[in-house]
């Protein structure tokens, strides 16, 4: 089976179908509040684990799908569909948390997303979760969507 993502390998599977241990996931470090990648003497900072998978929730959240034509097409997120929309506030609201549960549950090192919170001020979304992930939880609260 082909992977959605660049840097996720498809789980392999056992002869009963049964997907095997996933592997240590890796991604590169992240500076959430510059938007950023770390780089360290010219190359990019590597993380693994919980920090890796949170970096990977964070560039979700933060692109829309089919925005950037280097990734599948299938990955990001589609809360841009909502801009200029004539749905209420809560509508809308509903509408991201949905959008925002989509564009994670795809990813096989998260096992869950719960207490989605969108809030619409103006015409900035901010969206909070907790995720859960084979390494633990992740809280997220990212605005400016």
């Amino acid at each position: 089976m082909a992977s959605l993502f660049p840097l996720i390998a498809a789980p392999a599977q056992d002869s009963s179908g049964a997907a095997a241990a996933l592997p240590l996931y890796r991604e590169v470090a992240w500076d959430f509040e510059a938007d950023l990648p770390i780089w360290r003497r010219g190359s990019p900072y590597w993380v693994t684990g919980r920090e890796a998978v949170t970096t990977w929730i964070y560039n979700t959240i933060k692109t829309a799908r089919r925005e950037v034509d280097i990734f599948d097409p299938n990955w990001g997120n589609e809360i841009q569909a909502l801009t200029g929309r004539p749905f209420s506030p809560e509508v809308k609201e509903s509408e991201a948390a949905r959008y925002l549960k989509e564009a994670l549950v795809v990813n096989p090192y998260i096992t869950d997303v719960r207490q989605i919170q969108a809030e619409l001020d103006g015409s900035t979304l901010r969206v909070a979760c907790a995720v859960d992930t084979i390494y633990g939880e992740v809280d997220l609260d990212v605005a400016g969507l």
